[in-house]
């Protein structure tokens, strides 16, 4: 099987333990993560080949990142090394109506230095038939927003498959720009474009009727018009998928997903998440499954299906990483999550 690349920052993530505000924690717990890193540990955990491309920064923290990469089966020898420093994030992790929250310390990271023609996409792309990018690269800064383009046009021009997380992020669009006047010419090279509830109305002013996520329960034929405005708007895309998300507390959400392939709008069964571990990461893991699938079922149900039983496997492991088997997805996709010990 050919493999996947994807294209991003890495953090190293500093979380309060258990359920503890920042003021009340004596201690951090460190794990990376990092959207496009996130996907990468997904396919290698389902035994795709991936390669994982970044800027780090030449020091122990950036060698203990690679070697985390590493241990998770990602190949790391495109990494491009330079730069001052990894960027932090810091994660307070809410309970019942309080809800989760993050603290970047970012600025300055390595990849917000990156420049065209650091990273030879060429080369990189050789035994490729995938590049996955998300809406959060090109919020870091003008720079990596200029080399998301490049990938992706060398990625066009090679006859890949490209993919995007519109991940809209408004903490992060701070270099001059904003996402209407960059994103629109990234997503225009895209085959398979993936939103949630607010990406396509915060970045492109699409949005459904009617829909109020703080209700706990989202409907997917809601979205079948945001979908086909997202395919009128950028027409080389063949596939327009949403993840949805009820919140009905932040231990409690439901969970599912819709895809539009131009004609159908599949979806998937809802999951009630009733003790939520840590939904950080959540939207990286159904990309993950959501390319193993179509890289590997014959039909667009199972890959949706696949998608979102991972991602709701997520939610049950600690850090930014999905941590599950292809068998452990798919017993949950035949309907088994009764959590019996396996012995």
């Amino acid at each position: 099987m050919k493999k996947v690349v994807t294209f991003g920052e890495i953090m190293l993530r500093l979380a309060a333990p258990g359920y503890l505000r920042f003021q009340q924690s004596g201690q951090l717990t460190s794990t990376f993560g990092g959207g496009e890193a996130n996907v990468a540990v997904s396919l290698a955990n389902y035994g795709i080949p991936v390669d994982y491309v970044t800027r780090l920064p030449q020091n122990d923290i950036g060698n203990w990142c690679e070697k985390e990469l590493k241990k998770h089966g990602v190949n790391t020898s495109n990494i491009i090394w330079g730069g001052e420093r990894l960027g932090i994030y810091f994660l307070e992790t809410g309970a019942v109506s309080r809800g989760s929250k993050v603290v970047y310390d970012r600025a300055h990271s390595a990849i917000s230095t990156i420049k065209k023609g650091m990273v030879d996409w060429a080369k990189v792309f050789e035994g490729a038939d995938w590049f996955h990018w998300t809406g959060i690269t090109p919020a870091i800064s003008e720079g990596a927003a200029d080399v998301c383009l490049e990938a992706i046009q060398m990625a066009n021009k090679m006859g890949m498959t490209v993919s995007t997380d519109l991940n809209y992020r408004k903490k992060l669009w701070k270099w001059g720009k904003t996402p209407a006047e960059v994103m629109p010419e990234l997503v225009a090279g895209c085959d398979i474009i993936l939103g949630n509830e607010e990406d396509a109305h915060k970045v492109f002013g699409i949005h459904p009727e009617g829909v109020d996520v703080t209700q706990g329960q989202v409907s997917g034929e809601a979205y079948r018009s945001v979908a086909q405005q997202l395919m009128t708007k950028f027409p080389r895309a063949k596939k327009i998928i949403i993840t949805l998300r009820g919140s009905k507390s932040a231990n409690h959400n439901s969970w599912s997903g819709v895809l539009y392939d131009g004609q159908k709008l599949f979806q998937a069964p809802t999951y009630e998440i009733t003790h939520i571990v840590d939904r950080v990461g959540g939207g990286d893991s159904f990309m993950g499954g959501l390319i193993y699938g179509l890289k590997t079922y014959d039909n667009d149900q199972d890959a949706l299906n696949f998608a979102v039983a991972a991602s709701c496997l997520k939610h049950t492991i600690f850090g930014d990483f999905n941590l599950v088997t292809v068998e452990e997805v798919e017993k949950l996709m035949s309907g088994d999550g009764s959590g019996r010990v396996a012995r």
